[in-house]
Order: structure tokens, then C-alpha cells, then sequence
């Protein structure tokens, strides 16, 4: 009796919870939608896009270019062991020397000296040479021993006149009594601070003896003097501080 009462009690049940109706759902919020937000994704997207595109482009249109490796006086022409190629993007705005004008650019002048590293432009060339204003360039033909072994163009140097005969040194107007049998100085610098613009190739037969050929770059006011000086063969050219 006990048995079948207990049995009879858990008649009915279920093992499973009971589920609420889908009447008791809570309501779910709607979503916010914020096509604001979605728009500047898309634009950054864009831009992002077209900027690669453009360096791509840029990249692959370069131009092959004529920079300076050796430096260049004013009135000088270029040479070929004076430059090198190299790759630059192209620019329309900036009239760069291609390589492939290197033999026209070679027959104009440089207006101003030329260093190594520079980027070879049409505005740094005439078809005649130029001095810049207030200069002169005057030619020297120097025995040797009146000039530094390692002279080359672009050293700034001094002029002095010297006398290269015995007795009182007359021709130096006074600054020195240059007696004796060597060579006597005029005791000042013709020019304090000229610049080499040009000296003569290792082939040149002057070299072989031992003179020099070189031109100076000299303020307008010394050129008489150093002229003078150079056409007696008394001029002795000697390096300076700002080489």
C-alpha cells in the first residue's frame, strides 16, 4: 500500500522545467545604426587606396639624370670623369640635365662652381662663360718651385711677387733690398684671397719641365697688379686657410 502511494504521488510530474510562453519574452532593443561612422571607413579606405596607387605610379616614372662627382669651376665645361648617372622621379617642375644630354650640356659653361653631390639643372649652364661680377680671371705661367705640388682647381690661395734676379730688387717697388743671388720676396701679397679656377692636365707639356699653367679668380682691383707681375715671371702662388 505504502509502495503504490508513493508512486501514485509522482504521477504527472515532469523532469523538465517549465518554458515560458513566447508571450513572456523580453523585447530586444533595435540596433543603432550610425552610417556616419560607416561612410569615413569608407572614404579612409579610399584614400588609403589611392595614395598607394599614386606612389606606385611615381616610383615607376623616374628618369635617369646627370648629377656632379667632381667639383666644377665657374667658366668650365663638364667632363666625363667630372659626372655620374643616377635615378631621380620625374619632376616637370625642375629642368633636370638627363643623361641622355650629356654631350650637348658638355659644350655650355657652368655659371658658378659646381660641388660634388649637386643635381645637374639647365639654369646652372650658359653657352658662354660668365665671371661673376666684380671678378677677373687672370692666366699664370709658374716656374717650378713658385707653387704647391698638390695645387689643383678650387684652392684658395695667395699671390705673391718675387724678384728671381740678383741685386737691389728695384722692381719691388722698395719693400726689400733683395740683394744676393737667389730669389727675393716683395714682402706682401699681390692678391691675399684668390681661387684656382683652372690648372694644366698632367699631359701638358709645361708639366713635363716642371712650370705650370693655371688662371686665378681675382677681385677686378688685383688683376692689373697680378697681370704684371705674371708677364715678368714673378708670381709664387702658396695655399691658405679655406681650402
Amino acid at each position: 500500500m505504502k509502495i503504490q502511494e508513493r508512486t501514485g504521488a509522482g504521477v504527472g510530474r515532469s523532469a523538465a522545467p517549465a518554458q515560458p510562453s513566447v508571450g513572456d519574452r523580453l523585447p530586444t532593443p533595435p540596433r543603432e545604426r550610425k552610417p556616419a561612422l560607416a561612410a569615413l571607413a569608407v572614404l579612409l579606405i579610399l584614400v588609403g587606396a589611392l595614395g598607394a596607387t599614386m606612389l606606385v605610379l611615381q616610383a615607376g616614372d623616374r628618369i635617369e639624370v646627370v648629377m656632379v662627382k667632381n667639383q666644377v669651376q665657374a667658366g668650365d665645361s663638364l667632363k666625363d670623369s667630372d659626372v655620374t648617372s643616377v635615378m631621380v622621379a620625374r619632376d616637370d617642375s625642375i629642368h633636370y640635365v638627363e643623361w641622355a644630354q650629356l654631350d650637348t650640356i658638355k659644350t655650355y659653361k657652368a655659371k658658378s662652381t659646381l660641388y660634388p653631390g649637386t643635381l645637374a639643372v639647365g639654369e646652372m649652364f650658359a653657352k658662354k662663360a660668365s665671371l661673376p661680377a666684380g671678378k677677373a680671371s687672370v692666366g699664370l705661367a709658374l716656374k717650378e718651385g713658385h707653387y704647391p705640388s698638390d695645387i689643383k682647381a678650387g684652392d684658395v690661395v695667395s699671390a705673391y711677387r718675387v724678384g728671381t734676379t740678383g741685386g737691389s730688387g728695384s722692381n719691388n717697388s722698395g719693400n726689400g733690398s733683395g740683394t744676393g743671388g737667389g730669389t727675393s720676396s716683395a714682402g706682401g701679397a699681390l692678391v691675399d684671397d684668390a681661387r684656382v679656377n683652372t690648372v694644366a692636365e698632367d699631359d701638358d707639356a709645361t708639366v713635363s719641365t716642371g712650370n705650370l699653367s693655371l688662371t686665378l679668380l681675382v677681385d677686378q682691383a688685383d688683376a692689373a697688379a697680378l697681370a704684371t707681375a705674371a708677364a715678368a715671371g714673378e708670381v709664387a702662388i702658396v695655399h691658405v686657410p679655406g681650402n
